[in-house]
């Protein structure tokens, strides 16, 4: 879809209009009547559906994302920054000092719902547009889908929240209540396996970023993953990942070079399962971050105050803002692991050697992420230069899918012996690096998924899933059954029937 995603820049501007950005259940009246007199032309069903995808990628006005948080509250970074006051959405996770007025539970909470309401739209909406029949199915799979993933992350998030599956009137504002969280997986299970009779089993090159068979497999996965319902987990797994490595129905397949998995130019490659698009066109400035189609975090990620004073030495860094330096720990560990140059920016041993000058700011350790690194040769032509970065990002890739297989299996007492599937699954993603292969133990495959996906977003819920996050993250202030979520907005407490959760202090 790189043709439509392209687009989808400049679409979402107009749908926008249309459909709602309120960061929260709320939705103004204007809106609603903006949306009474659209959706009536296929065209303003695509803009719609583009809408919804937008949301995918939302990131947040205040240089906070998903992956930011989850990082900064991980065992694999700091949330960094210039000073322990610098970006304190992100030091609120990193110390555990996050309360229902912090910003990172507002904008996650805002990110899921915005998306939920523009699938829930399109969904009421495009019943009543005549279009082409199997146009019109995809659409409504994709939005399904896309309302799913959505609330997967909403409810490993927050736990107790509201279903909603049509558009909220404003007299039902107010009405709203929370679900069970068996209620929630169970839609989402719905809305996944429902929409993949009408998705696509490849995507053509045209349409990259749509979601196809594939993805939607991944996710339910996932979900079945997170409800340790370990053989459904394992067989979606094994429909991605095919009969062998290699050997996709989706055309799935680790790239050669674990490095090529970082090239911004690199998008939508053999390995991309769901990702997340972004393009330099943008003209995204200071006074509208968040809300164009630039990536902000190749200049969050940069060490700050970079100098390059031996140039022909010295990577084109784009000087950064130092956020979710690397941990010594996770240094020590990926040191001698061939993924190392590819996932770590060594500015300590660069400024040791005396080829470049960094300023050592908060948390500073002299590791920061080299996946996302902002470069001068790949920086944008308009806009505001740093904030406009066109790298992709991974929601899902193979690898991923492969050591999840491998767990599932693990975990369900199938055979995980030396030519196992499990043992095959395991050790494609080593061998793509040339490591030998190692038994299939929960230790193997907890620390493969370390080295292979930093900084992708993956770490916490692992460490919250496979519950060891109250020991692995009590250096940072973690405690137990309650930093497992976080608690609801206070925004969304007000004037209504939504309920903090019992382990932030409420009675739901």
């Amino acid at each position: 879809m790189k043709k439509n995603i392209l687009c989808f820049a400049a679409l979402v501007v107009a749908s926008q209009l249309i459909v709602s950005c309120q960061k929260q259940l709320d939705v103004n009246p204007r809106e609603r009547i903006l949306e009474s007199g659209y959706y009536k032309t296929p065209q303003q069903a695509f803009n719609g559906l583009v809408a919804v995808y937008d949301q995918l990628g939302n990131q947040g006005s205040g240089y906070i994302t998903k992956l930011n948080i989850f990082a900064s509250g991980s065992d694999d970074h700091y949330a960094g920054g210039d000073s322990p006051s610098d970006l304190g959405d992100l030091q609120a996770m990193n110390n555990y000092t996050v309360t229902s007025l912090s910003g990172a539970p507002s904008y996650l909470w805002g990110k899921g719902f915005t998306g939920v309401y523009r699938a829930n739209v399109l969904l009421d909406k495009i019943e009543n547009i005549q279009m082409d029949a199997t146009t019109k199915a995809r659409y409504i799979a994709e939005a399904k889908a896309l309302r799913a993933i959505f609330y997967f992350d909403l409810v490993r998030i927050f736990k107790n929240i509201p279903l909603i599956l049509k558009p909220i009137a404003p007299a039902e504002m107010f009405d709203v209540v929370q679900v069970p969280a068996a209620d929630i997986y169970k839609q989402i299970e719905a809305d996944l396996t429902s929409s993949l009779t009408a998705l696509p089993t490849t995507i053509p090159v045209a349409e990259n970023g749509r979601l196809g068979q594939g993805a939607v497999h991944a996710v339910l996965g996932k979900v079945y993953l997170w409800q340790e319902k370990w053989a459904a987990a394992a067989a979606e797994f094994a429909l991605v990942n095919g009969t062998a490595p290699g050997a996709s129905t989706y055309g799935y397949k680790l790239l050669p070079n674990f490095a090529d998995l970082w090239n911004v130019k690199n998008k939508f490659n053999s390995e991309s399962v769901l990702e997340l698009a972004y393009n330099t066109t943008s003209n995204m400035g200071w006074g509208n971050v968040g809300s164009g189609e630039g990536n902000v975090m190749g200049i969050l990620v940069g060490p700050r105050n970079y100098v390059p004073k031996v140039p022909a030495q010295a990577p084109d860094y784009v000087s950064g803002w130092s956020v979710m330096p690397i941990t010594q720990e996770l240094f020590d560990l990926i040191h001698f692991d061939p993924r190392n140059k590819p996932t770590v920016a060594n500015l300590d041993s660069l400024e040791k050697a005396g080829i470049v000058t960094y300023k050592h700011a908060n948390a500073n350790t002299g590791y920061f992420v080299e996946k996302y690194a902002g470069r001068v040769s790949t920086k944008a032509a308009s806009g505001q230069l740093e904030l406009n970065f066109g790298q992709n990002m991974y929601e899902i890739r193979l690898a991923d899918t492969y050591l999840m297989e491998a767990e599932a299996l693990l975990k369900s007492g199938a055979a995980v012996g030396a030519g196992s599937r499990a043992y095959i699954m395991l050790n494609a993603v080593r061998a793509r690096i040339n490591l030998n292969p190692v038994a299939v133990t929960m230790d193997n495959i907890m620390k493969e998924r370390r080295l292979e996906l930093v900084a992708e977003g993956q770490r916490w819920f692992d460490l919250v899933r496979w519950g060891l996050a109250p020991s692995k993250l009590a250096f940072k202030g973690f405690v137990a059954n309650k930093n497992e979520t976080l608690p609801i907005p206070e925004r969304e407490l007000a004037n209504s029937k939504i309920l903090q959760s019992k382990e932030w202090g409420g009675t739901k």
